[in-house]
């Protein structure tokens, strides 16, 4: 085997590695296992996974990319906060997509799927009566993620799965009250009613406020944060 192929396997299975390392990192950063602003050490992490030092740094670059981390010079890799005009700046531009998935969705479902949403917004409401915020916040994610799948759009789909990563903190502490859970399973009953009445008006409606009200709540907690900690301080 020549060199040229020795080094071609290697830089693929690098590159694969890599990958492995990214999405372990991903999914600890969006379950709340780093907190954002926490600083992530690459020998550490190399450690943990067993791999060398080469993956974890290429999986900081990706995740730089997808938003989710920063670098800074001479200090590292942090855990991205993003502050909360982003947050509404993404929130907004979220809720025009949303609009259109609802509309869309109402005029073109089919019965397998709009039975796969229906049994979401089952199991959302199971958890709310078992006061289960984890398994709800992981429903919740996978009930828009299928809507916004089911639309067909693959453009549409990249780009609201990187706005809803880089949302994951923000939409965790929103149902992080226990008494916001029955709002807003209520409000995924609404968008579930609207597409199976066929309705693309109400659908988008549905879908458009329900984000608004995410949104809403967003700020509001951020308000209580900031006073939380002027007190504190």
């Amino acid at each position: 085997m020549t060199a040229i192929a020795h080094a071609t396997i290697a830089l693929l299975q690098s590159s694969s590695l890599a990958n492995v390392v990214q999405q372990e990192i991903e999914r600890a950063i969006l379950a709340g296992e780093y907190a954002p602003g926490s600083k992530l050490i690459e020998a550490t992490l190399a450690q943990k996974m067993g791999v060398s030092r080469g993956p974890v740094r290429e999986a900081f670059r990706m995740l730089e990319e997808a938003g989710l981390v920063r670098t800074e010079k001479n200090r590292g890799v942090f855990v991205r906060d993003i502050p909360i005009d982003e947050a509404v700046e993404i929130f907004d531009l979220r809720a025009a997509m949303d609009e259109l998935v609802g509309r869309q969705l109402a005029s073109n479902i089919t019965t397998a799927q709009l039975k796969e949403i229906r049994g979401l917004v089952e199991a959302m409401e199971k958890a709310v009566k078992a006061e289960d915020a984890y398994h709800y916040h992981l429903l919740n994610l996978q009930f828009h993620d299928r809507l916004v799948e089911m639309a067909g759009n693959r453009k549409l789909t990249a780009i609201y799965r990187k706005l809803i990563k880089e949302l994951s903190l923000f939409r965790r502490l929103n149902l992080a009250d226990g008494w916001l859970l029955p709002i807003s399973a209520n409000e995924h009953r609404q968008i579930l009613k609207a597409i199976s009445a066929g309705d693309a008006d109400a659908a988008g409606r549905a879908m458009f406020q329900h984000v608004m009200d995410s949104k809403e709540r967003t700020i509001a907690n951020d308000l209580r944060r900031q006073a939380r900690a002027t007190e504190a301080a």
